[in-house]
């Protein structure tokens, strides 16, 4: 019998480092930007990377992506259930 292999997603080259977000810099983010969570793009809790995180509904994940333009860039995504 061969044991199932179990692959992280996150260290596939073309998948960006994900966080969560702590509820303190969340609340300073969001007053910086002048949005409520709700207004940032969706992520489902559902998501592959959002799952491994343990990302609940509520939490806001950091996305750290590569850009041509400007180096490095940081995006958020609110997560929903589903």
């Amino acid at each position: 019998m061969s044991e199932s292999k179990k692959i992280d997603i996150r260290k596939h080259e073309l998948v960006p480092e994900h966080t969560i977000v702590p509820v303190d810099e969340a609340i300073k983010i969001l007053k910086e930007l002048g949005i409520k969570p709700e207004h940032l793009p969706w992520i489902r809790a559902s998501d592959p990377v959002a799952r491994l995180l343990g990302a609940k509904p509520g939490d806001i994940i950091k996305i750290k992506r590569k850009s041509y333009v400007a180096g490095e860039i940081e995006v958020y995504r609110y997560v929903i259930a589903g």
